[in-house]
């Protein structure tokens, strides 16, 4: 699933926006635009809207990043991470480690894990429609448990199959806990620091795949108002999470 894979979904949809992904030296679409994380089946009705944090806009002191400003070095990119700069320190970064699955207690997610790259176009990999059930890693980015922000994505729902992995993230709220599982053994788990909705059109790149000097995690799906005639949802849902433990 690293490389090309002809099953995976094309993420950049019809309201993709080009990104650059933080430590790859390609440029790819938005992974969470369009249709890619809602499922591509067209839909007679609106499904049900997924839960919404409570937090809905994007922080003043964050404000999306441009393809040009995602070029320029972060100076003090904890500064920009929301509520990461208040945590103490934590436990020491692991080793890399490939993640096998992912615990949130709070929403009875327990999900096996796939990792994901880029497509031959140069867009990132979502999960199958037929596994949204299942989450994704972006494996050119950090692991969980290593210095830097991991990224983990997932289905919010699919036309076929209802309700996927990620519905619920968006009632998560500041102190819940998030394990992931290694393929090493070990666990990494992370408490959440907030929970935002973000439009498609400023999702905050440099925020979710930029650096950070502590193990981060973002976890990523779809939220909002869904648009019937655009077929996809019109916000993302991230989840700022820090490794505790």
């Amino acid at each position: 699933m690293s490389s090309a894979d002809s099953t995976a979904t094309r993420a950049g949809g019809r309201h993709g926006k080009p990104w650059r992904a933080a430590g790859a030296a390609v440029v790819v679409l938005l992974a969470m635009a369009g249709s890619g994380m809602i499922g591509a089946s067209i839909r007679t009705t609106p499904p049900p809207r997924p839960p919404q944090p409570a937090a809905q806009a994007a922080p003043q002191t964050a404000p999306a990043s441009t393809p040009a400003e995602d070029a320029e070095a972060v100076d003090d990119p904890d500064a920009e991470v929301p509520a990461d700069a208040s945590v103490p320190p934590g436990p020491d970064p692991l080793p890399r480690s490939a993640p096998t699955t992912i615990t949130i207690p709070k929403i009875g997610v327990d999900a096996e894990i796939m990792p994901l790259g880029t497509n031959q176009d140069g867009t990132v990999q979502v999960p199958p429609l037929d596994q949204a059930q299942r989450a994704g890693w972006y494996e050119p980015g950090t692991s969980p448990g290593e210095t830097g922000n991991a990224v983990i994505v997932g289905h919010v729902d699919s036309a076929e199959l209802g309700p996927a992995v990620f519905f619920q993230l968006g009632s998560l709220l500041p102190g819940d806990l998030i394990t992931v599982s290694r393929a090493d053994g070990g666990t990494a788990t992370f408490t959440v620091d907030e929970v935002r909705a973000y439009p498609k059109e400023e999702f905050p790149t440099e925020l979710v795949y930029g650096p950070n000097d502590r193990p981060g995690l973002r976890v990523v799906t779809c939220g909002g108002q869904f648009d019937q005639g655009a077929g996809s949802y019109q916000d993302n849902v991230i989840v700022f999470a820090t490794m505790t433990s």
